[in-house]
Protein backbone atom coordinates (compact mmCIF):
# COMPACT_ATOMS: atom_id res chain seq x y z
CA UNK A 1 0.00 0.00 0.00
CA UNK A 2 1.07 3.57 -0.64
CA UNK A 3 1.35 5.46 2.60
CA UNK A 4 -0.27 8.89 2.66
CA UNK A 5 1.54 11.34 4.92
CA UNK A 6 0.61 14.71 6.30
CA UNK A 7 2.56 17.56 4.72
CA UNK A 8 4.77 18.06 7.77
CA UNK A 9 5.83 14.40 7.61
CA UNK A 10 6.58 14.72 3.88
CA UNK A 11 9.07 17.48 4.67
CA UNK A 12 10.62 15.25 7.33
CA UNK A 13 10.95 12.43 4.79
CA UNK A 14 12.64 14.78 2.32
CA UNK A 15 15.20 15.61 5.00
CA UNK A 16 15.63 11.95 5.88
CA UNK A 17 16.38 11.18 2.23
CA UNK A 18 18.86 14.06 2.00
CA UNK A 19 20.70 12.85 5.09
CA UNK A 20 20.58 9.10 4.58
CA UNK A 21 20.80 8.48 0.84
CA UNK A 22 22.73 10.81 0.97
CA UNK A 23 21.80 13.42 -1.63
CA UNK A 24 22.04 17.18 -1.60
CA UNK A 25 18.86 19.21 -1.43
CA UNK A 26 19.49 20.79 -4.83
CA UNK A 27 20.01 17.34 -6.38
CA UNK A 28 16.74 16.10 -4.91
CA UNK A 29 15.04 19.10 -6.52
CA UNK A 30 16.71 18.18 -9.80
CA UNK A 31 15.49 14.59 -9.49
CA UNK A 32 11.93 15.77 -8.90
CA UNK A 33 12.12 18.27 -11.77
CA UNK A 34 13.49 15.64 -14.16
CA UNK A 35 10.67 13.25 -13.27
CA UNK A 36 8.07 15.99 -13.71
CA UNK A 37 9.55 17.06 -17.04
CA UNK A 38 9.53 13.51 -18.37
CA UNK A 39 5.82 13.14 -17.56
CA UNK A 40 5.05 16.60 -18.95
CA UNK A 41 6.82 15.89 -22.25
CA UNK A 42 4.91 12.63 -22.59
CA UNK A 43 1.61 14.53 -22.38
CA UNK A 44 2.15 17.89 -24.08
CA UNK A 45 3.41 19.02 -27.47
CA UNK A 46 6.17 21.49 -28.23
CA UNK A 47 3.57 23.42 -30.22
CA UNK A 48 2.21 24.81 -26.94
CA UNK A 49 3.65 27.87 -25.28
CA UNK A 50 4.66 27.12 -21.67
CA UNK A 51 4.33 29.80 -18.98
CA UNK A 52 5.95 28.94 -15.65
CA UNK A 53 4.90 30.79 -12.51
CA UNK A 54 7.38 30.25 -9.67
CA UNK A 55 7.30 31.37 -6.04
CA UNK A 56 10.09 32.13 -3.61
CA UNK A 57 10.23 28.76 -1.88
CA UNK A 58 11.14 25.21 -2.75
CA UNK A 59 8.08 24.77 -4.98
CA UNK A 60 9.48 27.70 -6.93
CA UNK A 61 12.85 25.92 -7.04
CA UNK A 62 11.13 22.94 -8.66
CA UNK A 63 9.38 25.25 -11.13
CA UNK A 64 12.58 27.01 -12.21
CA UNK A 65 14.38 23.69 -12.65
CA UNK A 66 11.47 22.44 -14.77
CA UNK A 67 11.55 25.64 -16.84
CA UNK A 68 15.25 25.04 -17.57
CA UNK A 69 14.76 21.38 -18.48
CA UNK A 70 11.83 22.17 -20.78
CA UNK A 71 13.80 24.96 -22.46
CA UNK A 72 16.67 22.54 -23.04
CA UNK A 73 14.17 20.06 -24.47
CA UNK A 74 13.08 22.59 -27.10
CA UNK A 75 9.85 23.90 -25.59
CA UNK A 76 8.94 27.60 -25.82
CA UNK A 77 9.08 28.60 -22.16
CA UNK A 78 8.46 31.92 -20.44
CA UNK A 79 9.21 32.02 -16.71
CA UNK A 80 7.99 34.45 -14.05
CA UNK A 81 9.56 34.34 -10.59
CA UNK A 82 7.51 36.20 -7.98
CA UNK A 83 9.89 37.55 -5.36
CA UNK A 84 8.20 40.46 -3.54
CA UNK A 85 10.45 40.25 -0.47
CA UNK A 86 13.60 39.74 -2.56
CA UNK A 87 14.46 36.67 -0.51
CA UNK A 88 14.61 33.22 -2.10
CA UNK A 89 15.33 29.85 -0.52
CA UNK A 90 18.84 28.58 -1.36
CA UNK A 91 17.53 25.97 -3.83
CA UNK A 92 15.30 28.53 -5.51
CA UNK A 93 18.19 31.00 -5.84
CA UNK A 94 20.48 28.33 -7.28
CA UNK A 95 17.90 27.23 -9.84
CA UNK A 96 17.27 30.84 -10.79
CA UNK A 97 20.99 31.19 -11.62
CA UNK A 98 20.99 27.92 -13.57
CA UNK A 99 18.00 29.08 -15.60
CA UNK A 100 19.62 32.45 -16.35
CA UNK A 101 22.66 30.60 -17.74
CA UNK A 102 20.51 28.49 -20.09
CA UNK A 103 20.41 29.59 -23.76
CA UNK A 104 17.06 30.88 -25.12
CA UNK A 105 15.75 31.58 -21.63
CA UNK A 106 12.85 34.01 -21.26
CA UNK A 107 12.83 34.98 -17.59
CA UNK A 108 11.18 37.77 -15.59
CA UNK A 109 11.67 38.34 -11.89
CA UNK A 110 8.66 40.10 -10.42
CA UNK A 111 9.10 42.35 -7.42
CA UNK A 112 6.38 44.62 -6.04
CA UNK A 113 4.34 46.39 -8.67
CA UNK A 114 6.21 45.41 -11.83
CA UNK A 115 4.18 42.45 -13.10
CA UNK A 116 2.92 42.76 -16.65
CA UNK A 117 0.78 39.68 -17.05
CA UNK A 118 1.18 37.69 -20.26
CA UNK A 119 -1.96 37.04 -22.23
CA UNK A 120 -3.00 33.44 -21.68
CA UNK A 121 -4.83 31.64 -24.48
CA UNK A 122 -6.38 28.25 -24.96
CA UNK A 123 -3.19 26.88 -26.55
CA UNK A 124 -1.01 27.91 -23.59
CA UNK A 125 0.03 25.71 -20.69
CA UNK A 126 0.63 27.25 -17.28
CA UNK A 127 2.96 25.39 -14.92
CA UNK A 128 1.96 26.39 -11.41
CA UNK A 129 4.90 26.46 -8.99
CA UNK A 130 3.89 29.36 -6.76
CA UNK A 131 3.37 27.53 -3.47
CA UNK A 132 3.82 23.94 -2.33
CA UNK A 133 2.38 21.73 0.37
CA UNK A 134 3.92 23.73 3.22
CA UNK A 135 1.33 26.48 2.91
CA UNK A 136 -0.75 26.92 6.08
CA UNK A 137 -2.77 30.10 5.51
CA UNK A 138 -4.96 31.35 2.64
CA UNK A 139 -3.33 33.34 -0.12
CA UNK A 140 -4.06 37.05 -0.08
CA UNK A 141 -3.02 40.22 -1.91
CA UNK A 142 -0.92 39.91 -5.02
CA UNK A 143 -0.59 36.13 -4.92
CA UNK A 144 -4.39 35.74 -4.65
CA UNK A 145 -4.63 38.08 -7.63
CA UNK A 146 -2.24 35.92 -9.68
CA UNK A 147 -4.24 32.82 -8.82
CA UNK A 148 -7.46 34.54 -9.88
CA UNK A 149 -5.83 35.68 -13.13
CA UNK A 150 -4.69 32.15 -13.98
CA UNK A 151 -8.06 30.63 -13.08
CA UNK A 152 -9.94 33.07 -15.32
CA UNK A 153 -7.77 32.23 -18.32
CA UNK A 154 -8.45 29.49 -20.88
CA UNK A 155 -4.96 28.05 -20.48
CA UNK A 156 -4.34 24.47 -19.36
CA UNK A 157 -2.92 24.47 -15.83
CA UNK A 158 -0.45 21.88 -14.53
CA UNK A 159 0.43 22.15 -10.84
CA UNK A 160 3.70 21.00 -9.34
CA UNK A 161 3.11 18.69 -6.34
CA UNK A 162 -0.09 20.46 -5.19
CA UNK A 163 -2.20 23.34 -6.58
CA UNK A 164 -0.99 26.63 -5.13
CA UNK A 165 -3.20 27.79 -2.28
CA UNK A 166 -4.52 24.31 -1.44
CA UNK A 167 -3.68 22.92 2.02
CA UNK A 168 -2.53 19.33 2.14
CA UNK A 169 -5.23 18.13 4.54
CA UNK A 170 -7.92 20.36 6.04
CA UNK A 171 -9.20 23.20 3.85
CA UNK A 172 -12.19 24.16 5.97
CA UNK A 173 -10.56 27.50 6.85
CA UNK A 174 -9.19 28.13 3.37
CA UNK A 175 -10.37 30.66 0.78
CA UNK A 176 -11.62 28.71 -2.28
CA UNK A 177 -11.23 31.84 -4.42
CA UNK A 178 -7.48 31.87 -3.75
CA UNK A 179 -6.63 28.33 -4.90
CA UNK A 180 -5.33 27.35 -8.34
CA UNK A 181 -7.81 25.31 -10.37
CA UNK A 182 -5.48 22.81 -12.02
CA UNK A 183 -6.31 20.53 -14.91
CA UNK A 184 -3.50 18.19 -13.84
CA UNK A 185 -1.53 17.86 -10.60
CA UNK A 186 1.73 15.91 -10.68
CA UNK A 187 2.48 15.11 -7.05
CA UNK A 188 5.89 14.03 -5.79
CA UNK A 189 6.31 10.71 -3.95
CA UNK A 190 2.88 10.57 -2.28
CA UNK A 191 -0.65 11.78 -2.95
CA UNK A 192 -1.87 14.51 -0.64
CA UNK A 193 -4.85 13.66 1.54
CA UNK A 194 -6.71 16.68 0.16
CA UNK A 195 -6.80 15.02 -3.27
CA UNK A 196 -9.37 12.47 -2.07
CA UNK A 197 -12.14 14.90 -1.09
CA UNK A 198 -14.92 15.92 -3.52
CA UNK A 199 -14.79 19.60 -2.57
CA UNK A 200 -11.19 19.77 -3.85
CA UNK A 201 -11.74 18.13 -7.24
CA UNK A 202 -12.04 21.45 -9.05
CA UNK A 203 -8.63 22.47 -7.71
CA UNK A 204 -6.71 19.23 -8.17
CA UNK A 205 -8.13 18.03 -11.50
CA UNK A 206 -6.55 14.80 -12.69
CA UNK A 207 -3.69 13.78 -10.43
CA UNK A 208 -0.76 11.41 -10.68
CA UNK A 209 1.99 10.51 -8.23
CA UNK A 210 5.57 10.68 -9.51
CA UNK A 211 8.19 8.52 -7.81
CA UNK A 212 11.21 10.57 -6.76
CA UNK A 213 12.76 7.76 -4.70
CA UNK A 214 12.26 8.98 -1.17
CA UNK A 215 14.37 6.78 1.12
CA UNK A 216 12.45 3.52 1.77
CA UNK A 217 13.70 3.24 5.36
CA UNK A 218 12.24 6.65 6.11
CA UNK A 219 8.90 5.66 4.60
CA UNK A 220 8.82 2.37 6.52
CA UNK A 221 9.65 3.95 9.87
CA UNK A 222 7.32 6.95 9.63
CA UNK A 223 3.85 6.22 11.04
CA UNK A 224 0.63 7.35 9.39
CA UNK A 225 -3.02 6.37 9.69
CA UNK A 226 -3.66 6.70 5.95
CA UNK A 227 -2.82 4.42 3.02
CA UNK A 228 -3.90 4.01 -0.60
CA UNK A 229 -4.86 0.48 -1.64
CA UNK A 230 -3.02 -1.03 -4.58
CA UNK A 231 -4.07 -4.11 -6.54
CA UNK A 232 -0.97 -6.03 -5.45
CA UNK A 233 -2.12 -5.64 -1.84
CA UNK A 234 -5.32 -7.51 -2.62
CA UNK A 235 -3.85 -10.23 -4.83
CA UNK A 236 -2.55 -12.28 -1.89
CA UNK A 237 -5.95 -12.24 -0.16
CA UNK A 238 -7.50 -14.60 -2.71
CA UNK A 239 -5.70 -17.90 -2.24
CA UNK A 240 -6.08 -20.95 -4.53
CA UNK A 241 -8.88 -23.26 -3.46
CA UNK A 242 -8.17 -26.71 -2.06
CA UNK A 243 -9.18 -29.46 -4.49
CA UNK A 244 -10.94 -31.32 -1.65
CA UNK A 245 -12.89 -28.34 -0.36
CA UNK A 246 -16.70 -28.24 -0.44
CA UNK A 247 -19.42 -25.60 -0.12
CA UNK A 248 -19.24 -25.74 3.65
CA UNK A 249 -15.57 -24.77 3.49
CA UNK A 250 -16.48 -21.33 2.22
CA UNK A 251 -19.03 -20.31 4.79
CA UNK A 252 -22.79 -19.98 5.09
CA UNK A 253 -24.01 -16.39 4.79
CA UNK A 254 -27.31 -15.00 6.05
CA UNK A 255 -28.66 -11.98 4.20
CA UNK A 256 -31.68 -10.15 5.65
CA UNK A 257 -33.05 -7.92 2.93
CA UNK A 258 -35.99 -6.82 0.86
CA UNK A 259 -39.47 -5.44 1.43
CA UNK A 260 -42.44 -4.72 -0.77
CA UNK A 261 -41.20 -2.98 -3.91
CA UNK A 262 -37.53 -3.50 -2.98
CA UNK A 263 -36.77 -7.15 -3.64
CA UNK A 264 -34.37 -6.12 -6.39
CA UNK A 265 -31.97 -4.90 -3.71
CA UNK A 266 -32.11 -8.29 -2.02
CA UNK A 267 -31.40 -10.03 -5.33
CA UNK A 268 -28.43 -7.83 -6.19
CA UNK A 269 -26.90 -8.27 -2.76
CA UNK A 270 -27.48 -12.03 -2.83
CA UNK A 271 -25.83 -12.37 -6.22
CA UNK A 272 -22.87 -10.27 -5.05
CA UNK A 273 -22.48 -12.57 -2.04
CA UNK A 274 -22.34 -15.87 -3.93
CA UNK A 275 -20.32 -14.38 -6.81
CA UNK A 276 -17.67 -13.33 -4.28
CA UNK A 277 -17.15 -16.93 -3.25
CA UNK A 278 -19.45 -17.75 -0.33
CA UNK A 279 -20.29 -21.45 -0.23
CA UNK A 280 -23.90 -21.13 0.92
CA UNK A 281 -26.36 -18.28 1.19
CA UNK A 282 -29.72 -18.03 2.92
CA UNK A 283 -31.76 -14.93 2.12
CA UNK A 284 -34.32 -13.94 4.75
CA UNK A 285 -37.13 -12.07 2.99
CA UNK A 286 -40.80 -11.21 3.57
CA UNK A 287 -43.20 -13.77 2.15
CA UNK A 288 -44.21 -11.60 -0.79
CA UNK A 289 -40.72 -11.97 -2.27
CA UNK A 290 -40.49 -15.77 -2.30
CA UNK A 291 -41.38 -16.35 -5.93
CA UNK A 292 -39.33 -13.36 -7.11
CA UNK A 293 -36.09 -14.37 -5.42
CA UNK A 294 -36.46 -18.14 -5.85
CA UNK A 295 -37.14 -17.78 -9.58
CA UNK A 296 -34.54 -15.11 -10.33
CA UNK A 297 -31.75 -16.61 -8.24
CA UNK A 298 -32.18 -20.33 -7.58
CA UNK A 299 -28.67 -20.68 -6.14
CA UNK A 300 -29.78 -18.94 -2.94
CA UNK A 301 -31.82 -20.62 -0.23
CA UNK A 302 -34.83 -18.77 1.14
CA UNK A 303 -35.99 -18.21 4.72
CA UNK A 304 -39.40 -16.57 4.84
CA UNK A 305 -40.30 -13.93 7.39
CA UNK A 306 -43.69 -14.35 9.12
CA UNK A 307 -44.72 -11.01 7.63
CA UNK A 308 -45.83 -10.64 4.02
CA UNK A 309 -44.42 -7.15 3.45
CA UNK A 310 -41.45 -6.43 5.70
CA UNK A 311 -38.83 -7.84 8.06
CA UNK A 312 -40.37 -8.63 11.43
CA UNK A 313 -38.39 -11.41 13.10
CA UNK A 314 -35.48 -13.77 12.66
CA UNK A 315 -34.90 -17.37 13.72
CA UNK A 316 -31.67 -18.78 15.21
CA UNK A 317 -28.53 -17.34 13.61
CA UNK A 318 -25.92 -19.61 15.19
CA UNK A 319 -25.33 -21.73 12.09
CA UNK A 320 -24.22 -18.79 9.95
CA UNK A 321 -20.64 -17.59 9.51
CA UNK A 322 -21.68 -13.96 9.03
CA UNK A 323 -24.84 -11.89 8.69
CA UNK A 324 -25.69 -9.08 6.28
CA UNK A 325 -28.67 -6.80 6.75
CA UNK A 326 -30.13 -3.72 5.15
CA UNK A 327 -30.55 -3.75 1.34
CA UNK A 328 -34.14 -2.86 0.48
CA UNK A 329 -35.20 -3.61 4.07
CA UNK A 330 -37.45 -0.61 4.68
CA UNK A 331 -37.79 1.15 8.03
CA UNK A 332 -41.08 -0.18 9.40
CA UNK A 333 -41.26 0.11 13.24
CA UNK A 334 -41.66 -3.66 13.44
CA UNK A 335 -38.44 -4.03 11.43
CA UNK A 336 -36.63 -1.77 13.88
CA UNK A 337 -37.75 -4.00 16.76
CA UNK A 338 -36.61 -7.11 14.90
CA UNK A 339 -33.26 -5.49 14.19
CA UNK A 340 -32.82 -4.77 17.89
CA UNK A 341 -33.61 -8.39 18.79
CA UNK A 342 -31.10 -9.56 16.21
CA UNK A 343 -28.36 -7.27 17.54
CA UNK A 344 -29.04 -8.44 21.09
CA UNK A 345 -29.00 -12.12 20.16
CA UNK A 346 -25.92 -12.50 17.98
CA UNK A 347 -22.19 -12.03 18.34
CA UNK A 348 -21.53 -12.95 14.71
CA UNK A 349 -19.79 -10.28 12.61
CA UNK A 350 -22.33 -8.36 10.56
CA UNK A 351 -22.38 -6.26 7.43
CA UNK A 352 -24.87 -3.46 8.06
CA UNK A 353 -26.09 -1.26 5.22
CA UNK A 354 -28.83 1.00 3.90
CA UNK A 355 -32.12 0.89 5.83
CA UNK A 356 -30.54 -1.04 8.71
CA UNK A 357 -28.21 1.94 9.17
CA UNK A 358 -31.13 4.35 8.95
CA UNK A 359 -33.00 2.45 11.67
CA UNK A 360 -29.90 2.49 13.89
CA UNK A 361 -29.56 6.24 13.29
CA UNK A 362 -33.18 6.72 14.35
CA UNK A 363 -32.71 4.55 17.46
CA UNK A 364 -29.33 5.56 18.88
CA UNK A 365 -29.33 2.94 21.63
CA UNK A 366 -28.88 0.31 18.91
CA UNK A 367 -25.34 1.56 18.24
CA UNK A 368 -24.07 0.00 21.45
CA UNK A 369 -25.57 -3.36 20.46
CA UNK A 370 -23.65 -3.75 17.19
CA UNK A 371 -21.30 -6.75 17.53
CA UNK A 372 -17.64 -5.81 17.54
CA UNK A 373 -15.81 -6.63 14.31
CA UNK A 374 -18.90 -5.74 12.29
CA UNK A 375 -18.74 -3.70 9.09
CA UNK A 376 -20.94 -0.67 8.41
CA UNK A 377 -21.20 0.52 4.80
CA UNK A 378 -22.78 4.02 4.81
CA UNK A 379 -22.71 6.62 2.09
CA UNK A 380 -21.93 10.13 3.42
CA UNK A 381 -25.52 11.10 4.23
CA UNK A 382 -26.17 7.80 6.00
CA UNK A 383 -23.03 8.33 8.06
CA UNK A 384 -24.10 11.88 8.91
CA UNK A 385 -27.36 10.46 10.26
CA UNK A 386 -25.38 8.05 12.42
CA UNK A 387 -22.67 10.36 13.72
CA UNK A 388 -23.87 13.91 13.07
CA UNK A 389 -23.29 16.24 10.16
CA UNK A 390 -19.79 17.34 9.10
CA UNK A 391 -18.86 20.59 7.34
CA UNK A 392 -16.73 18.83 4.74
CA UNK A 393 -15.38 15.45 3.64
CA UNK A 394 -12.14 15.80 5.62
CA UNK A 395 -13.98 16.32 8.90
CA UNK A 396 -16.36 13.48 8.05
CA UNK A 397 -13.42 11.13 7.43
CA UNK A 398 -11.86 11.94 10.79
CA UNK A 399 -15.24 11.45 12.44
CA UNK A 400 -15.58 8.04 10.76
CA UNK A 401 -12.12 7.10 12.03
CA UNK A 402 -13.09 8.01 15.60
CA UNK A 403 -16.47 6.29 15.22
CA UNK A 404 -14.84 3.02 14.10
CA UNK A 405 -12.35 3.11 16.98
CA UNK A 406 -14.99 3.96 19.58
CA UNK A 407 -17.38 1.17 18.58
CA UNK A 408 -14.64 -1.32 17.57
CA UNK A 409 -16.14 -1.81 14.13
CA UNK A 410 -15.14 -1.17 10.54
CA UNK A 411 -16.73 1.77 8.70
CA UNK A 412 -16.78 1.68 4.90
CA UNK A 413 -17.45 5.29 3.97
CA UNK A 414 -18.57 5.03 0.36
CA UNK A 415 -17.64 7.53 -2.34
CA UNK A 416 -15.31 8.19 -5.27
CA UNK A 417 -12.42 7.13 -3.03
CA UNK A 418 -14.18 4.81 -0.60
CA UNK A 419 -12.49 4.95 2.82
CA UNK A 420 -12.26 1.87 5.03
CA UNK A 421 -11.84 2.99 8.65
CA UNK A 422 -10.78 0.20 10.98
CA UNK A 423 -11.20 -0.44 14.69
CA UNK A 424 -7.44 0.03 15.05
CA UNK A 425 -7.58 3.59 13.70
CA UNK A 426 -6.27 2.89 10.19
CA UNK A 427 -7.83 4.42 7.08
CA UNK A 428 -7.47 2.70 3.71
CA UNK A 429 -8.50 4.66 0.62
CA UNK A 430 -9.59 2.84 -2.52
CA UNK A 431 -8.93 4.15 -6.03
CA UNK A 432 -10.65 1.47 -8.13
CA UNK A 433 -14.11 2.29 -9.47
CA UNK A 434 -15.62 5.00 -11.66
CA UNK A 435 -18.64 7.34 -11.91
CA UNK A 436 -20.63 4.69 -13.79
CA UNK A 437 -21.02 2.93 -10.43
CA UNK A 438 -23.20 5.81 -9.23
CA UNK A 439 -26.27 3.77 -10.08
CA UNK A 440 -29.13 2.18 -8.16
CA UNK A 441 -28.11 -1.07 -6.49
CA UNK A 442 -24.35 -0.62 -6.64
CA UNK A 443 -24.14 -0.37 -2.86
CA UNK A 444 -26.31 -3.47 -2.46
CA UNK A 445 -23.81 -5.41 -4.57
CA UNK A 446 -20.97 -4.17 -2.35
CA UNK A 447 -22.81 -5.35 0.78
CA UNK A 448 -23.15 -8.80 -0.74
CA UNK A 449 -19.51 -8.97 -1.78
CA UNK A 450 -18.22 -8.03 1.67
CA UNK A 451 -20.65 -10.47 3.30
CA UNK A 452 -19.41 -13.26 1.04
CA UNK A 453 -15.77 -12.58 1.88
CA UNK A 454 -16.50 -12.24 5.60
CA UNK A 455 -18.33 -15.58 5.56
CA UNK A 456 -15.24 -17.25 4.15
CA UNK A 457 -13.36 -16.49 7.33
CA UNK A 458 -11.60 -13.26 6.41
CA UNK A 459 -10.92 -10.74 9.13
CA UNK A 460 -13.36 -7.82 8.91
CA UNK A 461 -10.65 -5.35 7.90
CA UNK A 462 -9.46 -7.68 5.13
CA UNK A 463 -12.99 -8.44 3.92
CA UNK A 464 -13.84 -4.73 3.79
CA UNK A 465 -10.66 -3.65 2.00
CA UNK A 466 -10.67 -6.57 -0.46
CA UNK A 467 -14.43 -6.28 -1.04
CA UNK A 468 -14.29 -2.57 -1.82
CA UNK A 469 -11.38 -3.02 -4.22
CA UNK A 470 -12.98 -6.04 -5.91
CA UNK A 471 -16.25 -4.14 -6.31
CA UNK A 472 -14.43 -1.17 -7.86
CA UNK A 473 -12.37 -3.37 -10.19
CA UNK A 474 -15.52 -5.12 -11.43
CA UNK A 475 -17.04 -1.68 -11.98
CA UNK A 476 -14.03 -0.57 -14.01
CA UNK A 477 -14.28 -3.66 -16.21
CA UNK A 478 -18.02 -3.09 -16.63
CA UNK A 479 -17.50 0.53 -17.65
CA UNK A 480 -15.10 -0.52 -20.41
CA UNK A 481 -17.70 -2.93 -21.78
CA UNK A 482 -20.90 -0.93 -21.27
CA UNK A 483 -19.68 2.71 -20.82
CA UNK A 484 -20.12 4.68 -17.61
CA UNK A 485 -23.43 6.11 -18.76
CA UNK A 486 -25.01 2.73 -19.56
CA UNK A 487 -23.85 0.75 -16.53
CA UNK A 488 -26.32 -0.82 -14.11
CA UNK A 489 -25.58 -2.66 -10.89
CA UNK A 490 -25.97 -6.13 -12.37
CA UNK A 491 -23.16 -5.29 -14.81
CA UNK A 492 -20.83 -5.07 -11.81
CA UNK A 493 -21.90 -8.57 -10.72
CA UNK A 494 -21.34 -9.94 -14.22
CA UNK A 495 -17.73 -8.73 -14.12
CA UNK A 496 -16.81 -10.13 -10.70
CA UNK A 497 -15.26 -13.25 -12.21
CA UNK A 498 -13.02 -11.20 -14.49
CA UNK A 499 -12.16 -8.92 -11.57
CA UNK A 500 -11.00 -11.92 -9.51
CA UNK A 501 -8.84 -13.07 -12.42
CA UNK A 502 -7.32 -9.64 -12.93
CA UNK A 503 -6.48 -9.19 -9.26
CA UNK A 504 -5.11 -12.70 -8.82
Amino acid sequence: MIKIFSTDKVRTLDQYTIQNEPISSIDLVERAATTFTSEFCRRYSKQNRIIVFAGQGNNGADALAIARLLTEAGYRVESFLFNPTMQLTPDCEQNKQRLLQTPNTKFTEVAKGNFHAPELGIQDIVIDGLFGSGLNRPLTGGFAGIVNYINQSEATVVSIDIPSGLFGEDNSQNDPNAIIQADLTLSFAFPKLAFFFPENTKFVGEWKVLDIFIHPDGIASTPTSFALIEEMDIAGVFQPRDRFSHKGTYGHSLLIAGSRGKFGAALLSAQGCLRSGAGLLTVHIPQRGEQIVQTAFPEAMIELDPNMEHFSSISNTQSYAAIGIGPGLGTHPESAKALELLLRSTEKPMVIDADALNMIAANEHLLKLIPTRSILTPHPKEFDRLAGESPNAYKRLLKAKDFAEKHQICVVLKGAYTAICTAAGKIYLNKSGNPGMATAGSGDVLTGIILGLLSQGMEPETAAVAGVHLHGTAGDLASKFHSEESMIASDIISMLGKAFKQIK
